[in-house]
C-alpha cells in the first residue's frame, strides 16, 4: 500500500532537496502501532531536520515531523485497537524515525498517547510539542513553588510556538506575563493571548557588567538561550524559576553563581522529547482540563496542507519570522 510523504533527500553534492513522494508501508520502521496521520505541526526542530541539520537527523532521506495525531490502523499491542484516536509527540519521531509529515507512521506502543477526551486531533496538534514544552515549563515552575503572587513572568521568543502557548498557559494559570519580542507589530496579538505587557528585546539588555541586578521579574520561560538567559537569571527575584526551553540565540551560557546562592534562583530545563509516560499523560491531562486554552487557538494557529511544506513555511520558521503555530492537515 502506498502513501504520501514529505521526503528530505541529500544529493551527491550535499544539497538538501524536499519533495512529496509516494512511499510503501513496508518502508516504515518496525513498530507495534500503525497510525493513519490526520494532522501534524511544524516545529523548529522539524525545520532544522528539513534543512539537513545532522545534529537533528543523522541520515537522509528522511521524513520529519516530531508531532502526529491520527487513527490507529493496526496494533500489535493490546493497549491500542484499530480506530483509536491517538497522538505521538517527541521520542525519536521525526528525528531519526520517519515522522508525521506523512499519511502513515509506525511507532513503538510506548510512544503513543490516547487522544485527550476534550481535545480534537487538530487541537492536540495545535499544542503539539510546543504546547507540551510550554506546559512542562509551567509544571516545573510550580513544582519549585512559583506562585502568581511572586510577580510577573517573562516569556522570550514570545511570538513563536512555545512562546505563544506559554503566554496563554501562564495567563490561564493566573500569572502576570511580560512578553518580549523583536516584532514591532505583535503587541495586539500578544495581549490577546494574555500578556499584561509587551517589551522589545532591548528590555533584556544590560551593559553594567554586574553579576546581579535589581529584581525585575519573578521567573521566566526562555526559548532563546545565550546572553538572554544570562540576563534573565541576573534580574530574577528571590526563589524564582527560570526555565530554559530553547537556544535560538545561542547554546552557550555565561553566568555566575550569584543568582543561585544569593537569590536562590532556580534554573530548570525541559527535555520534552524523552519525558516519561506517567508525567507525559499528567501534562496532557492538565492541557485538557485546568490549562485548557482552546479559546486562543484561532489566534495562534494557521492550517496548511502537506504540499505547502515542500516549498514554503520552513525557511520562514528558520528565519524567526513565523508567529504562533502551523498545523499541517495530512488527510
Amino acid at each position: 500500500m502506498s502513501f504520501k510523504a514529505l521526503r528530505i533527500t541529500e544529493n551527491k553534492d550535499g544539497k538538501i532537496e524536499r519533495s512529496i513522494i509516494q512511499r510503501e508501508l513496508d518502508d516504515l520502521p518496525i513498530g507495534e502501532v500503525l497510525v493513519k496521520v490526520q494532522y501534524s505541526s511544524l516545529n523548529y526542530k522539524d525545520a532544522m531536520s528539513a534543512n539537513g541539520h545532522k545534529g537533528i537527523t543523522k541520515q537522509f532521506p528522511h521524513t520529519p515531523g516530531i508531532d502526529a495525531g491520527g487513527i490507529v490502523e493496526m496494533s500489535k499491542n493490546a493497549a491500542f485497537a484499530a480506530d483509536d484516536e491517538v497522538i505521538v509527540t517527541g521520542y525519536d519521531l521525526g528525528m531519526n524515525t520517519d515522522g508525521g509529515f506523512a499519511e502513515y507512521i509506525r511507532v513503538p506502543a510506548d510512544w503513543v498517547v490516547p487522544r485527550p477526551r476534550t481535545l480534537t486531533l487538530k487541537d492536540c496538534m495545535s499544542l503539539g510539542t510546543a504546547g507540551y514544552t510550554a506546559a512542562v515549563a509551567l509544571y516545573k515552575m510550580q513544582a519549585l513553588h512559583q506562585d502568581p503572587s511572586m510577580g510577573p513572568i517573562i516569556v522570550t521568543g514570545s511570538t513563536g510556538g512555545v512562546g505563544s502557548l506559554a503566554i496563554a498557559l501562564l495567563s490561564k494559570a493566573g500569572y502576570e506575563v511580560i512578553a518580549v519580542t523583536g516584532k514591532s507589530n505583535a503587541e495586539d496579538y500578544l495581549k490577546h493571548l494574555g500578556a499584561s505587557r509587551v517589551e522589545s528585546r532591548a528590555f533584556l539588555e544590560d551593559h553594567s557588567g554586574k553579576s546581579l541586578l535589581k529584581t525585575k521579574w519573578a521567573g521566566a520561560i526562555d526559548t532563546v538561550g545565550g546572553i538572554t538567559l544570562s540576563m534573565l537569571l541576573k534580574a530574577c527575584g528571590p526563589e524564582g524559576t527560570i526555565v530554559s526551553t530553547g537556544m535560538v540565540q545561542s547554546h552557550a551560557l555565561t553566568t555566575t553563581i550569584y543568582p543561585f546562592i544569593l537569590n536562590g534562583v532556580n534554573l530548570a530545563g525541559v527535555g520534552s522529547a524523552g519525558m516519561n509516560m506517567t508525567t507525559r499523560k499528567k501534562i496532557w491531562k492538565l492541557l485538557e482540563e485546568d490549562w485548557n486554552i482552546k479559546d486562543k487557538f484561532p489566534a495562534i494557529v494557521k492550517e496548511i496542507k502537506l504540499e505547502e511544506l515542500a516549498t514554503n513555511h520552513i525557511e520562514t520558521m528558520l528565519e524567526g519570522k513565523n508567529m504562533g503555530r502551523t498545523v499541517i492537515k495530512i488527510l
